[in-house]
């Protein structure tokens, strides 16, 4: 259709514009409206949007890779989506499973030394999910390419408490009393113990489906990051609207507070 050679030569302009740009070492991305697109669509169950949601992964993962990205955070599964009915809960889980196993095997993403590892309370998770998640980062650990961080049964509060809670643990068992912790206590320090540790904060967050809101993803690692919401539900959202959010990142002046 003359429309999709249109798009596709208004994405190359676009890609081939950003190659010039400061670009994000690393984007967080709510993978928002599946349930919604699922009704708009009239497709029989809401798993169905969940599914189609989940094979869009793959896409946004090619992108990156084409603009060296190396930095990929998505929020899979919050802990409020394991509020949802048994029915759809189930469902979720399964999905989340199989894309975790697909990540960390699909052959193009092996060749490209993707990275896998998961964020969030894995405790509360069901055995397979959390031996999967296992599998997947276990499998990958020595690759060099993108690193991609799954948040599952993710929270940004229930982050923050377990990164105190962890603090405050561990300088008990090394004998040090309360005031000595309130004394000493500094965001790097709670840092240190957030589920992220170790990966930059996110430069760049993009939530699809028209919320204008983070929902509690990444509380804590946001605080300089950029937004960029849009309208598409997120089976709907095209590399046009990738490149779109980039380059609204690379034409802001970061100011990191100051």
């Amino acid at each position: 259709m003359l429309t999709d050679v249109v798009y596709r030569l208004y994405e190359r302009r676009l890609q081939h514009a950003l190659r010039s740009e400061a670009l994000p070492r690393h984007i967080g991305v709510v993978l928002d409206g599946n349930r919604r697109y699922a009704r708009a669509r009239g497709l029989s169950t809401l798993a169905e949007g969940h599914r189609i949601g989940a094979s869009k992964i793959d896409e946004l993962l090619d992108w990156c890779h084409e603009l060296s990205i190396p930095y990929v955070s998505l929020w899979l599964l919050s802990t409020d989506n394991l509020q949802r009915e048994a029915a759809e809960v189930s469902d979720l889980l399964a999905i989340v499973t199989d894309t975790v196993a697909r990540l960390a095997s699909e052959p193009r993403h092996r060749e490209r030394g993707l990275r896998v590892t998961a964020v969030g309370a894995l405790d509360a998770l069901p055995d397979e999910l959390r031996q999967t998640l296992k599998d997947a980062q276990e499998a990958t650990a020595h690759h060099q390419g993108c690193h991609v961080q799954v948040a599952v049964g993710y929270g940004g509060r229930q982050e923050i408490t377990d990164a105190l809670r962890a603090l405050l643990a561990e300088r008990r068992a090394q004998g040090h009393s309360l005031e000595d912790v309130i004394d000493d206590l500094t965001p790097e320090a709670i840092a240190e113990h957030l589920y992220t540790t170790g990966t930059p904060d996110p430069d760049l967050i993009i939530r699809t489906s028209g919320e204008i809101r983070l929902s509690g993803f990444l509380l804590w690692q946001s605080a300089h990051s950029e937004f960029y919401f849009c309208d598409p539900y997120w089976p709907e959202f095209r590399k046009t609207d990738f490149l779109r959010a980039l380059r609204d990142f690379a034409h802001r002046q970061r100011r990191y507070g100051r």
